[in-house]
């Protein structure tokens, strides 16, 4: 260690004692950013570690084999069972009502067999084997339902209802299901029966809208993938979704992925907030050692010494910083387990997760570099003489270019570990952008607005005009406030902006004339008296029906859909199933975006209309080809034309729509929308339909607006929560910077009181000093965050953008709010304060 060093640390150890209180600030910024990034990582890890753990009882097998419509051919039956045990399972959306009275309710209904489930327990009240519930009795089926549906239907335990042209006994409510599916949508609540009762509901008939699941229980030591691709190999034409336990929960691992990427740069933010409020609390400790570092320069300590001795300073702080950030974050997985107890379907695991705590402490120290280093160069660099005379002309300027060359190294370090650890690079990509685009905006918003002040001619009264000279005098907190409530409060712009766009996209922008009801599984000669029967009732303005089966995308261009890397915003499109249908004329409404529709009497090989956003998004046009798999035929087909799909009409839309020719003759059913006048007329045909008809099911759209609304809110809420982390830390850098100041209000105030200055009047100047900070900050973060907020809606999200006046009058509020109630409050002690005592220390 050499003799510098040994010294700086001594000297360090020495001015740390009875220093903290400067670095509240400091210490508060940094513990915010690290615990939040800290705690989002270590939750997400827990999560998926989780999901990983209980992968087999989530997915109900080492693999699971999923067909719609059909179930599995013999041959390929035998094939399962000779590698293991095989658990059939059968899901669809029916209808249900108690067997004496009342209506008709949507329930998700699942049939299991014997060998369910093959993994986990499934958990009744009371507590009863499952193959017991759902045995029969007295020649009465059993049923185990979920407790809500009880309630929906005023029964009980005992009591019967009815399940297409069947009776069952309520044997059980369900605790606990092992392979329940983690979805944030469900149209109804679940029902089990078993497998030998649904062959007697009637509900299964050709065409019908079920998904037949093959879970299979592999020897130990059997390679999976291996023995997928094995499966695959027999039966390439199969029409299958096989998933292992890698994919047990694809969809919520997903949103897992996307919310912490999500959370991660909020608290990414709330760092780069608290940066600024880093540089700021180093570079008052540093004003308020002037002199110490003036004395310690006249006795010729070099500069690197003074350097060393306070970067030793602010690593230690940053050390007890980062250490209380991490202690916290990494307590959020019990803290979340907690929460979400009986909620999230697999026990979180609990205990320390070092990937999330090491990124969060290299964030840490990272940021405290890059926004350290250059207040530490320039103090290193001021002349001893400079130094005595910085009460009255504080040093300014940059530092010696090493530091601005190792500021921007630290910069481009930290902005290097955004983008490896965010899991996104385009969105990495935009947030380094962003976040550089934003400081740029707001640090030349502040040299323009200190010119702007020295600029404008000095206003005619007193209180206004010493007001305008605080904005640029030297020393000033401006650049620090503007800076650092500037940007949170263009991230709440955003979010706000962005949240106002989405629920208005769900509310005001839904059809004033929108279906009341879908319709289901209506078999192909049912259509005709189901088609009478509605049009009979009063109140009826419209019906709707077309053809359905469902199929799966195989290739793209003549490339396997696995290979094919869609937009993240259509990838939903080509993964799973979709509804497909076939129309000679073009459907009511229909927008051509590219190509001319078939001929009515078309007759000729495989033609689509296809969605023109999903188009793009997967990177095809006019003329390629799409090959699907539909009941095990594969059917390759040319796009003839594109479509404008508006989804928000809620009408029946289709990505795909095949030419005459080409699916009439596969079994399928038949979807119907009916649009009613009046809520009495809504109820009356809902309960008319599937009174005469058992086994169409009908989907009430107010419930899954009501579904969708209640999903927004929440993520809404979440979105809001972690908007406001990022104001909070601007909020303390601004609480900081009028900290910093504080000495200097003092002494101002002094100086004001002895040239015969009221309380009141020095009260007033302050009032509008902070009152012009508060507005232009407001005002530029309102045209930044529009600018984001108009970018992420219309871009990203591909939608109408409208400015919310609120959104903007908020911002201006809260804006106001934080800089004059901070300012006014780190004041009032100035205001206070007798004059003599601090003229005999000065």
């Amino acid at each position: 260690m050499s003799v510098d060093l040994r010294l700086a640390l001594r000297l360090a150890r020495r001015e740390l004692r009875g220093s903290l209180g400067g670095f509240r600030v400091f210490l508060a910024c940094l513990a915010l950013g690290v615990a939040a990034i800290t705690g989002v990582g270590s939750v997400s890890d827990a999560m998926h570690a989780g999901i990983k753990r209980d992968a087999r009882a989530l997915l109900g097998g080492d693999v699971s084999v999923r067909l719609v419509h059909r179930e599995i051919f013999p041959e390929a039956r035998a094939a399962l069972d000779r590698s293991g045990r095989v658990s059939k399972v059968a899901t669809m959306r029916t209808m249900t009502r108690p067997t004496v009275g009342g209506r008709r309710t949507l329930v998700e209904m699942k049939a299991v067999d014997a060998a369910y489930p093959l993994f986990g327990s499934i958990r009744l009240s009371p507590s009863i084997d499952i193959s017991t519930a759902l045995s029969p009795i007295d020649g009465v089926h059993g049923v185990v339902i979920d407790p809500a549906l009880l309630g929906r239907l005023q029964l009980d335990v005992g009591d019967r209802l009815s399940i297409g042209s069947e009776a069952f006994e309520i044997r059980a409510v369900i605790e606990k299901e092992p392979d329940r599916t983690i979805r944030f949508a469900t149209f109804g609540p679940r029902v089990l029966i078993s497998t030998e009762a649904l062959a007697s509901t009637g509900l299964i008939a050709t065409g019908s809208l079920v998904n037949f699941h093959y879970r299979v229980d592999l020897p130990e030591g059997t390679d999976v993938e291996a023995w997928m691709n094995d499966l695959k190999a027999q039966f390439p034409k199969a029409g299958w979704r096989l998933r292992s336990t890698d994919t047990a929960a694809p969809g919520f691992d997903r949103f897992i992925d996307r919310v912490t990427q999500f959370l991660t740069l909020v608290g990414l933010t709330a760092l780069l907030v608290g940066g600024v409020g880093i540089a700021s609390a180093v570079r008052s400790f540093l004003d308020q050692r002037t002199g110490t570092i003036a004395t310690l320069k006249c006795l010729g300590a070099p500069g690197r010494l003074i350097f060393a001795t306070y970067l030793v300073q602010v690593l230690i702080l940053a050390t007890i910083g980062v250490s209380v950030g991490v202690t916290v974050g990494a307590a959020a997985p019990p803290v979340t387990a907690r929460l979400l107890e009986g909620v999230f379907p697999v026990t979180i695991p609990l205990g320390i997760y070092w990937k999330p705590v090491l990124v969060a402490t290299g964030f840490g120290y990272l940021t405290t570099l890059a926004f350290a280093v250059w207040p530490l160069g320039r103090a290193r660099d001021v002349r001893a003489a400079q130094l005595f005379r910085a009460l009255i002309v504080p040093p300014s300027g940059a530092p010696k270019r090493q530091y601005v060359l190792a500021t921007a190294l630290f910069a481009a370090v930290l902005a290097t570990m955004v983008y490896f650890t965010t899991g996104d690079s385009r969105l990495a990509t935009w947030f380094i952008g962003g976040a550089l685009g934003v400081l740029l905006v707001f640090g030349g918003g502040t040299l323009g607005l200190l010119h702007l002040a020295r600029a404008l001619p000095s206003p005619s009264r007193p209180g206004l005009r010493l007001a305008v000279a605080n904005l640029h005098r030297p020393g000033s907190p401006t650049p620090s406030i503007v800076l650092s409530l500037g940007l949170g409060l263009t991230v709440l712009v955003t979010v706000a902006l962005v949240q106002s766009n989405m629920a208005r996209q769900i509310t005001q922008q839904m059809p004033k004339l929108a279906p009341s009801y879908f319709f289901i599984d209506i078999q192909p000669h049912q259509v005709d008296p189901f088609t009478k029967l509605v049009r009979s009732m009063p109140g009826i303005s419209k019906l709707e029906h077309t053809p359905m089966v469902r199929g799966r995308i195989v290739e793209v261009a003549g490339k396997p859909v696995e290979q094919v890397k869609p937009d993240k915003d259509v990838a939903w499109a080509i993964n799973g199933d979709r509804g497909l249908t076939y129309a000679a004329t073009k459907p009511e409404g229909t927008e051509i975006a590219a190509g001319e529709w078939w001929p009515e009497d078309y007759s000729g090989p495989p033609l689509i209309s296809f969605d023109a956003n999903v188009a793009r998004g997967i990177r095809v046009g006019l003329g390629d080809t799409i090959t699907l798999n539909v009941l095990g035929r594969e059917f390759t087909a040319t796009i003839a034309n594109l479509r404008h799909i508006d989804w928000a009409t809620l009408a029946m839309n289709f990505v795909f729509v095949f030419a005459p020719g080409t699916l009439e003759a596969a079994p399928h059913s038949v979807i119907s929308t009916v649009y009613a006048d009046k809520v009495e007329a809504e109820e009356a045909v809902q309960t008319a339909v599937t009174e005469a008809f058992p086994n169409i099911s009908a989907i009430r759209v107010k419930d899954a607006l009501d579904n969708a609304n209640r999903i927004l809110a929440a993520v809404a809420m979440a979105v809001r929560t972690t908007a406001f982390v990022t104001l909070l830390a601007g909020v303390l850098v601004l609480a900081g910077a009028v900290v910093t100041g504080q000495h200097r209000r003092i002494y101002d105030a002094v100086v004001l009181k002895v040239l015969g200055a009221t309380r009141r009047r020095i009260l007033a100047s302050y009032l509008a000093e902070y009152a012009i900070l508060g507005l232009l900050t407001a005002a530029v973060a309102c045209v930044v965050g529009g600018v984001i907020g108009r970018f992420i809606v219309t871009d990203l999200m591909r939608a109408d953008f409208v400015l919310n006046a609120s959104a903007i009058l908020l911002t201006a509020a809260v804006s106001l709010a934080c800089t004059i109630g901070l300012g006014l409050l780190g004041t009032w002690r100035a205001l206070g304060l007798k004059v003599a005592p601090l003229l005999r220390n000065d």
